[in-house]
């Protein structure tokens, strides 16, 4: 068959998005999209996969390559006009989904042909994706009449408003709130990059000083090196605060009424659907067998870490009491005693290193891995549709053939949402013309921008997020699979998804692969072999501390929905979580639930712990590469063809298992942690 070739269509077209318009075309399109439905359905003859599955993948395909720039532009790009636009879109899209996620003629077209006669001549891909459709179905409320159909389908909407709600409220308290220095003696300790890159924000605001935000490029170098205790608290304190009513921009962003409808209405719409809580309809989905399953293995985690994490904040407490005369430590002091911990034993810190990650070392380093393991060439692009100048695109070719393309948005800025993501912007899939629809991914990181003429510095931390969603990214588009519906991340067990981004990560740890990733930004000198073994001495670093942060996010978030009561408290639910796996309480002023938009505004709902989850299945498909050599070609190989070619056609615990030839192992997490089994 043949293959597509990048024409005008392959990419959005960011440039001609008229926000004015944005709702009426969604509204013509998703009335389109019905009428195509309605005449699946209808059809006379018997059903295939030609005529029922092909034309509603293509509808689906439309409706995604109109929305998806407009998703990722509000999330980039944000601005009053895009945000009304997007929220007036909103309702219409997800009473479009309820509806067909309800719609009886689809369903049995589905099971029709799951159940078919001609189901001995699906493959493997398609008959996954009828298995997940008809599961998807009955997991939407199709079964459902009369007014617990109507008040499912009112949940939905109301939860997809609450959401959008909740990510706009962290969005807004965080860009409400900044801090002016003019003495720069207040600002001792911090390195220069922190005071140049805070020196350009006051400069672009026209004001004189130094400008600190609460995003994370600001606010992370105060807590970790500013001498001043006042200044390190006045920003945790924010932070800490954030979309909460003891925020100090005021409580109009305040998230926890929010929260507790979301909880109430998640409770409810499982309970419509015929589960005890929302935990149990989550891992419906998911590689893990029920919600038990869930809490014994992060109750294990928190047994075998604990001790790790306790001997950690013994160290600092001892080093600030010993060398500081500290004797007591509030929230906003770990960090930066911690961090003097970390020179002091190591003589290492993240801003050290920064001089040998420039970006675009980093970058050709990361290729460098990605081209010998999985035998794919990267090129960058220079001429396409761009929504700024920050904005690259690269094309990923295999065998003399192009496969896939990305685009990479580095930085952090204003009107931008925080953190790092990977999302879908085309899908592998096998068009009706026997054309292949070939995958584009969207990379969207926060890192410190370029300051003047010096090129943008990463942190080792950051190289490893680089790292970690580019393994999203090839996750999508290393695929295989031509059915849309299990093709690259789409149909993955969402406790499985994070597999390939940890995975990648660990090669920002190996001596070999730093020969290519690092290199001084003025001279290309590698990294020194003395900073290189501090580094490596320090990776595990407070680790045990740091697996109990993700436990504790992972016990709240999965027994929030587990547990939940009409009137339970959220506040004390997580105070409870804390006693039980927390070696260091935070003051009684934090809100971290109030902007947790993993669970609130995303896809991890009673499914945090899928980043723990997954880490033992990277840990220990890595460990096959130490023991056959990291940049082992037919491992690599393996590898490319098992877990990232396959997408969600296979179930997450086969594809591992055929990669790896066994189940896997939390040694291998312990192990790479640094905290004994």
């Amino acid at each position: 068959m043949s293959t597509s070739v990048w024409d005008a269509t392959s990419l959005p077209k960011f440039s001609s998005i008229k926000i004015d318009t944005i709702e009426a075309n969604l509204t013509k399109i998703l009335d389109k999209n019905r009428a195509k439905m309605a005449e699946c359905v209808a059809q006379e003859g018997p059903l295939t996969w030609e005529n029922f599955v092909l034309p509603l993948d293509q509808i689906n395909d439309e409706l995604s390559v109109f929305w998806s720039p407009i998703s990722h532009l509000n999330s980039v790009k944000n601005s009053p006009e895009l945000r009304d636009a997007y929220n007036a879109c909103l309702p219409k899209l997800t009473q479009y989904y309820t509806e067909i996620g309800q719609n009886h003629g689809l369903y049995q077209g589905y099971k029709t042909l799951l159940e078919g006669a001609g189901k001995a001549n699906y493959s493997v891909a398609q008959t996954e994706a009828l298995v997940q459709e008809v599961r998807g179905f009955e997991l939407s409320g199709v079964g459902l009449e009369g007014e617990a159909k109507q008040r499912y389908g009112e949940i939905s909407q109301r939860l997809s408003e609450l959401g959008s709600a909740f990510g706009e409220h962290v969005l807004d308290s965080t860009q409400a709130w900044s801090k002016l220095v003019t003495d720069e003696a207040e600002l001792s300790g911090l390195p220069e990059s922190a005071l140049a890159q805070a020196k350009q924000m006051a400069q672009a605001k026209d004001q004189d000083g130094w400008l600190f935000t609460l995003d994370f490029p600001s606010y992370m170098p105060v807590l970790n090196y500013a001498d001043n205790q006042a200044l390190r608290e006045e920003l945790y304190t924010a932070f800490a605060t954030r979309a909460s009513e003891g925020s100090p921009v005021g409580a109009q962003y305040d998230n926890a009424p929010l929260i507790d409808e979301i909880l109430a209405l998640r409770h409810e719409m499982a309970g419509l659907l015929g589960f005890d809580n929302y935990a149990e309809l989550s891992v419906a989905t998911k590689m893990a067998e029920n919600g038990d399953q869930v809490i014994e293995f992060l109750k294990d985690l928190a047994v075998k870490g604990k001790p790790a994490a306790a001997q950690d904040l013994q160290q600092i407490k001892a080093f600030a009491a010993q060398e500081f005369g500290v004797e007591e430590l509030n929230a906003w002091d770990l960090g930066y005693y911690a961090e003097k911990l970390r020179e002091h034993k190591f003589s290492i810190s993240q801003e050290a290193l920064r001089p040998y990650f420039p970006i675009n070392k980093v970058l050709s380093g990361l290729f460098h891995v990605a081209q010998t393991l999985f035998g794919i060439e990267i090129r960058e692009e220079t001429e396409f549709d761009s929504y700024h100048t920050d904005l690259q695109l690269f094309t990923i070719s295999k065998d003399g053939e192009d496969i896939s393309r990305f685009y990479l948005d580095p930085y952090s800025r204003e009107a931008k949402r925080g953190g790092a993501w990977m999302d879908e912007c085309r899908v592998r899939r096998r068009l009706s013309d026997g054309r292949l629809q070939l995958p584009v991914a969207y990379l969207v990181c926060n890192f410190t921008p370029p300051i003047g003429d010096q090129p943008a510095l990463l942190t080792h931390d950051e190289v490893t997020t680089l790292f970690h969603e580019f393994g999203h990214g090839l996750h999508h588009m290393m695929t295989q699979v031509e059915v849309a519906a299990v093709s690259g991340i789409n149909g993955v067990a969402w406790d499985a998804v994070e597999l390939p981004s940890q995975f990648m990560e660990n090669w920002c740890y190996e001596p070999e692969a730093l020969v290519y990733i690092a290199g001084h930004h003025e001279t290309g000198a590698l990294l020194p072999q003395d900073m290189l073994d501090k580094m490596l001495a320090a990776k595990n670093f407070q680790s045990g501390m740091q697996l109990m942060r993700q436990l504790e996010f992972s016990l709240f978030d999965f027994r929030l929905h587990k547990e939940f009561t009409t009137g339970i408290s959220v506040q004390g639910l997580i105070d409870d979580v804390r006693r039980d796996v927390s070696v260091f309480t935070p003051p009684a002023f934090n809100r971290f639930q109030n902007s947790f938009s993993h669970i609130f505004a995303g896809g991890y709902a009673a499914g945090y712990y899928s980043y723990k989850w997954a880490e033992v299945l990277s840990a220990d498909a890595f460990s096959r590469f130490e023991e056959d050599g990291i940049f082992n070609k037919e491992t690599g190989t393996l590898f490319r063809d098992t877990v990232l070619a396959n997408g969600g056609s296979r179930p997450a615990a086969e594809l591992f298992a055929a990669f790896r030839g066994r189940e896997p192992s939390t040694d291998a997490l312990l192990r790479h942690s640094g905290i004994a089994a």
